[in-house]
């Protein structure tokens, strides 16, 4: 029976993904066609939110060593990329700095710029959240739209079996097996949206926290009047170096000072020993 059935076929396989779609009509085409836009999409919103997060990313580290070296926020504002999400928080937080001065009815002005720099950290936070709906729809659909079109396959191929006459396994085992192929393709797209998932939710926690330090920075600086900053990286290496070489100092000052303890001690013996002789 195997024969027959691959010379109808060219003497390519009987059984395969072309086939299961062949017979199975227009409810497999629309599954697999559903199926493969589901894995496109998900694979387009990984990289976008990967390349969107590095770039935030890159973004921090250059706001970490050039924005803090400034003279006042403006400045340093002026140095953050623009439309960067370290640029977006530094201006809400000038433009709130000046909406305070205007209002009629007094608040605390660190009310005023904690709530204001708390939207604006809000705002961001949605932005990277963008797209991780898709990824959780993907990843718990999927595999319930490929059991649908296995479900449809193994049912147009009982009735086919069951029209034909034949019961044997070699009828029954290949139109039954290739169904299972829509099942297949749906874990295939399912495993991949919920690990990118996990990953780039992870990847926005970390950006986040970066973030809020940042946000808490500025606002200490505001709330200070620029007395209270971060240190940079250089200026924790000078301090590091200054605090080296105190260690140094006062290490080479008590050796001096043991050795000049025993000197003493060894001219007092000696006297002591010429006067014993005396």
């Amino acid at each position: 029976m195997a024969t027959p059935a691959a010379g109808a076929h060219g003497g390519e396989n009987p059984y395969g993904l072309m086939a299961a779609l062949e017979q199975g009509g227009t409810i497999a085409w629309a599954t697999f066609i559903i199926l493969v836009v589901m894995s496109a999409a998900s694979w387009y919103i990984l990289f976008v939110k990967l390349f969107e997060q590095q770039k935030i990313i890159n973004q921090g580290k250059r706001a970490r060593t050039t924005f803090w070296q400034s003279a006042n926020l403006r400045e340093g504002a002026a140095k953050l990329e623009k439309n960067s999400a370290y640029r977006q928080i530094v201006d809400d937080a000038l433009i709130a700095q000046e909406q305070h001065n205007k209002l009629t009815d007094p608040i605390d002005q660190h009310d005023w710029m904690m709530g204001s720099l708390a939207r604006s950290q809000g705002a961001i936070a949605s932005r990277l959240s963008n797209g991780m709906a898709l990824l959780a729809t993907v990843g718990s659909t999927a595999p319930f739209v490929g059991l649908f079109g296995t479900v449809v396959g193994i049912y147009r191929a009982l009735i086919k079996i069951g029209s034909s006459g034949q019961a044997s396994i070699d009828a029954v085992a290949g139109p039954v097996g290739e169904a299972l192929i829509m099942t297949a393709i749906g874990l295939v797209v399912a495993v991949p949206a919920v690990m990118a998932y996990n990953w780039l939710m992870r990847r926005n926690k970390s950006v986040l926290e970066e973030l809020a330090r940042f946000t808490n920075d500025v606002h200490g600086y505001m709330m200070s009047g620029g007395s209270v900053k971060p240190a940079t990286a250089a200026q924790a290496r000078a301090g590091a170096a200054a605090a080296t070489g105190a260690t140094a100092g006062g290490t080479a000052g008590v050796s001096t000072a043991k050795a000049g303890t025993t000197s003493t001690g060894s001219a007092t013996g000696a006297t002591t020993a010429s006067a014993n002789k005396m």
